[in-house]
């Protein structure tokens, strides 16, 4: 059931995109559109981990540089029954972290520098698990593939209003319809992402709490990161927020009720109390 909700929120992002382009150019727009919402769903299953992982100048960490990190990722891989994924590291004092990659076999677990330094081994076991959960049910292709779309719309947002409607043979867009779309368009993609993160996210805590073996490691983890961007600032495309365990471009705090609604994280409050109810039941 929950592949059939993601399928059909994907396929709303394609429709949303080809409404863009119908602003832009008129029908012409629309198949353009499609043909570029299908080259870019190509281009994104083979390429969008590099291209994350380029984005966040995240390197790869070797078994040398980093014993511990590697000794405590083989061992959660194990327990989670997926073969150990690489391991890279970003150069953020903002503490975050998050996977890539389109199958178990090609999974990469990227932490930043900053999660490293806060955390302890029990947090960080927590994280991630949390992480591999992802890996394990292709939830970073899927998440990948909507940053990218989401990041085009909004693009195709600015394209919209400033060559929207331009032509006078009557095959154009029209002005008001590209007006609407600027304006419009990185709202909906940003609620269609939402709606395919959510639920992942609370999905993600309970079966990374599984493979940890506890769950108040994650829970204590992700108070301490929701104050992470707060403290710290974070550059990068907020259309990828939602492969991270916490979004890194909000703080947790002075944030409006009206701006939770669009996040495409679930209340931090809310996965902790859930993984604290789980934690009885796992023992810890």
């Amino acid at each position: 059931m929950n592949w059939i909700k993601t399928g059909v929120l994907m396929a709303s992002l394609m429709a949303l995109f080809m409404l863009a382009g119908h602003a832009i150019a008129g029908p012409q727009g629309v198949r353009m559109a499609f043909f570029m919402a299908l080259a870019m769903n190509f281009f994104s299953y083979w390429f969008s981990d590099k291209i994350v992982l380029a984005m966040y100048r995240a390197k790869p960490v070797s078994e040398e540089e980093a014993p511990g990190l590697h000794e405590l990722v083989a061992q959660l891989a194990e327990r989670a029954g997926i073969p150990k994924p690489r391991i890279c590291v970003i150069p953020s004092e903002t503490p975050n972290a998050f996977a890539t990659g389109r199958s178990p076999s090609k999974g990469v677990v990227a932490v930043t520098t900053g999660i490293m330094r806060i955390l302890d081994k029990r947090e960080l076991a927590g994280v991630i698990a949390h992480e591999l959960s992802h890996i394990k049910h292709r939830d970073t292709l899927i998440s990948t593939i909507a940053a990218t779309i989401a990041a085009a719309i909004s693009y195709l947002g600015y394209l919209a209003l400033f060559f929207g409607g331009g032509r006078r043979d009557g095959e154009g867009g029209n002005p008001l319809a590209a007006l609407m779309m600027f304006i419009l368009a990185p709202i909906a993609a940003g609620v269609i992402q939402m709606a395919i993160s959510r639920s992942r996210e609370y999905a993600a805590d309970e079966r990374g709490a599984r493979i940890a073996g506890e769950a108040g490691g994650l829970a204590s983890a992700l108070q301490k990161l929701e104050r992470g961007p707060a403290m710290q600032a974070f550059r990068g495309a907020e259309t990828t927020e939602n492969l991270f365990i916490v979004n890194p471009f909000r703080g947790g705090r002075g944030v409006s009720s009206f701006a939770k609604l669009f996040s495409t994280h679930p209340a931090t409050a809310e996965r902790v109390a859930r993984l604290q109810e789980l934690s009885g039941e796992l023992g810890g």
